[in-house]
């Protein structure tokens, strides 16, 4: 089925390519516009839904070279509901109960098709058997991606870029575990986020909106589960959360920040790490890296043979060792020094606005203060005090 998958790969990226402008015209002409906001990095109102396209390419190409199981049908009849609960939220926004209640739904079509965890292998504890628990803690994983990668969805063509990686990923190492139709998915969600790409990567002409971020999550989702964790292999945790390692952080570093400032989880702000205080364009393509580095690894993970059944070979355990040193460095150096970087631009500009003439050591004794006491609240480019 590797065939299938390349040419699942292309016909996704064709028709996404091709119907992503049809979907932004529609869009402008019934209102479904992300208008200019504070918080926003537009610079125009943009045409949204465009994860219409993204689920038109997918379900196309899904037609054609994936065998109707059971678990495909769930998959995309949990893609067409999440695809239509997220075009809706684009058009008139619903409340964030309502979104979240359609997320539910659309994983329980997964689940109750049989796309489900029941058991897993783990490192040192081996097999862990869920029972009917594994059929609630699926949906709860499910809804859990789809957050995920709506919460990414915040700047030109990282969500879909992310996703395109991730996928690819996703593909290779279904196939090594004898998982094909799982490989043809994710080859297959693949293209399609590619196919929208073409017309998402900076300056934008179009946004998936949450029609699209929820519906590549679910995607992304169904992959997971039929792709890596259905299986007994001891790395079926470890890959996903390697592999989307990007965005999980930066949901978690997010959703952190606002409890500890006491807001709304679902409501937006800036506090992302694709607010790194650069141009777009770099800004994407440094999260881009990141995510290849992350993908690589696991694929390393899966391929380089360090272990066999217990024993150890040293010179395969150092090249993985060796693979573990740059994503733990790629991962530090992004989250540690660019989070510094996007502070100390922000203060260097706030400083300056009230006082041209503020020298670089000062703007240092600056971000040097606001780190230690960890006062980032006013991290407002048009609070000139930044208090």
């Amino acid at each position: 089925m590797k065939d299938d998958a390349l040419l699942g790969f292309l016909v996704a990226l064709l028709v996404a390519a091709v119907l992503t402008p049809l979907v932004a015209r529609l869009a402008r002409r019934i209102g479904a516009v992300d208008a200019v906001r504070e918080r926003g990095l537009a610079r125009e109102a943009t045409p949204l839904l465009g994860g219409l396209a993204i689920f038109a390419a997918a379900l196309v190409a899904a037609l054609l070279f994936l065998p109707m199981t059971s678990a495909t049908e769930g998959i995309l009849g949990g893609a067409a509901l999440i695809a239509a609960v997220g075009a809706l939220d684009d058009w008139r926004e619903l409340r964030w109960s309502t979104k979240l209640a359609g997320q539910v739904a659309a994983a329980l079509v997964l689940v109750l098709s049989g796309v489900t965890v029941e058991s897993i292998t783990l490192p040192f504890i081996h097999h862990v058997d869920f029972g009917t628990t594994g059929d609630v803690l699926t949906l709860l994983g499910l809804v859990g991606v789809m957050n995920v990668v709506n919460f990414s969805d915040g700047i030109d063509g990282l969500a879909a870029g992310v996703c395109a990686i991730s996928a690819v990923a996703f593909a290779i190492i279904a196939f090594d575990l004898r998982e094909d139709a799982a490989g043809v998915l994710a080859a297959i969600t693949a293209g399609a986020a590619l196919g929208f790409l073409v017309h998402n990567f900076h300056p934008a002409s179009v946004f998936m909106g949450d029609c699209g971020s929820n519906l590549l999550g679910l995607l992304l989702g169904g992959v997971i589960v039929e792709g890596s964790l259905k299986t007994n292999a001891l790395i079926a945790l470890i890959v996903p959360l390697t592999v989307l390692a990007v965005p999980f952080l930066d949901t978690g570093f997010v959703v952190a920040k606002r409890i500890k400032y006491g807001r709304p989880v679902y409501r937006g702000d800036s506090n992302h790490f694709h607010r790194i205080g650069f141009s777009q364009r770099r800004t994407v393509l440094y999260l881009y890296g990141w995510t290849i580095t992350m993908a690589g690894l696991a694929i390393a993970l899966r391929f380089v043979p360090y272990s066999d059944h217990g024993d150890w070979h040293l010179g395969w355990s150092l090249a993985m060792a060796a693979c573990f040193a740059v994503a733990l460095a790629a991962s530090v150096y992004l989250v540690l020094v660019l989070e510094i970087f996007k502070l100390r631009r922000l203060r260097a500009w706030q400083l300056r606005h009230v006082d041209p003439d503020t020298t670089e050591h000062e703007i240092d004794v600056e971000v040097e203060r606001a780190l230690e006491t960890g006062e980032f609240r006013a991290l407002d480019p048009k609070s000139p005090a930044g208090s």
